[in-house]
């Protein structure tokens, strides 16, 4: 945004107050409900009388500590070169009872829908680029202070491990991930934190006019800091990754082969996810039961029964 720019969203919007005495929002002439995603957020795009496009959030004022962190995650990754929308403004609207964010609009096309209709080679370019996108995103360090990343991470998985026992769901291929799990701590010893987006999964990217990959939806689950390698794990539960995407996207991020050390602790956090799948769907907390079976036999198939690193999916 230039500096005329800036003046006149400042006049057209001094002090944003996007409610009216009729709880109408009165700075835009048009709002165009946005039902993608997975968050009850109120999100639109809306449209001002000078015909500017901005995407506006708004969520519930106890989201208001969560929302102001999304905020100023997007507006780190901005300001360190990443492509996102441009962060605009954040605050308290509604009579205090709402906590609204706006952003620039990106006129461009949904990551996951284009590539699903490209050929290999085009998904393997599309994978590249947001690859080089994460990687921006992982250069921003987290705070001296993390507690090491191997004991926090597991923490989570233990609790899972004890899930697993503790609630009739043992398998012959639970078990294997299970143990897989218990015997391979040393892949995340030891790993470092950075600044993480949380859930750069393709569903939150997007293609600009001119083809390139645009980070969008720092809402994600897992925010804050933590390994950058385990951002690599965000496939459905259920799912089959689209292959040369993927590929391109761990390519993109290394600028080509990545070391084995990245295989083995990515077969360890997709390990830990398969075993999340079967533990939150069983009992209602995620999905249907049979996705998160189905996961789990994914997962192991992928790594031949855990007996190697390297996923099937990924092309050398």
């Amino acid at each position: 945004m230039d500096k005329n720019e800036a003046s006149r969203f400042e006049f057209e919007f001094p002090n944003f107050k996007p409610r009216d005495a009729s709880g109408n929002f009165d700075r835009f002439v048009r709002l165009t409900p946005i039902a993608k995603g997975w968050s009850d957020n109120k999100k639109y795009l809306a449209e001002t009388p000078a015909g500017k496009k901005y995407f506006l959030r708004v969520s519930d004022v106890g989201e208001y500590a969560r929302k102001k962190l999304e905020y100023e995650m997007l507006r780190a990754a901005h300001d360190n070169g990443v492509l996102t929308p441009d962060p605009v403004e954040f605050g308290i609207c509604g009579g205090g009872l709402e906590a609204y964010s706006i952003t620039g609009w990106i006129e461009g096309r949904d990551a996951e829908e284009a590539v699903i209709k490209m050929r290999a080679s085009e998904q393997f370019i599309v994978g590249d680029k947001a690859g080089e996108t994460l990687r921006k995103i992982h250069s921003i360090k987290a705070p001296a202070d993390a507690e090491p990343w191997g004991e926090w991470f597991y923490k989570k998985v233990s609790a899972r491990i004890d899930f697993y026992h503790k609630n009739g769901l043992r398998s012959e291929e639970g078990d294997v991930i299970a143990a897989y799990l218990r015997n391979n701590r040393r892949f995340i010893d030891g790993r470092p934190r950075t600044f993480n987006h949380g859930d750069y999964h393709i569903s939150n990217l997007m293609l600009d006019k001119n083809g390139d990959v645009v980070a969008v939806d720092f809402n994600g689950y897992n925010l804050g800091h933590g390994d950058p390698w385990w951002e690599f794990d965000n496939i459905s539960w259920g799912d089959e990754p689209p292959g040369p995407y993927h590929t391109g996207l761990i390519r993109g991020y290394f600028g080509g082969e990545p070391p084995d050390a990245f295989f083995e602790t990515l077969s360890y956090y997709l390990a830990y996810d398969a075993l999340a799948a079967l533990c939150d769907t069983s009992v209602g907390i995620q999905g249907e039961p049979e996705t998160g079976r189905r996961h789990l036999k994914n997962v192991l198939r992928w790594y031949g029964g855990m007996g190697r690193s390297v996923p099937e999916w990924y092309a050398r």
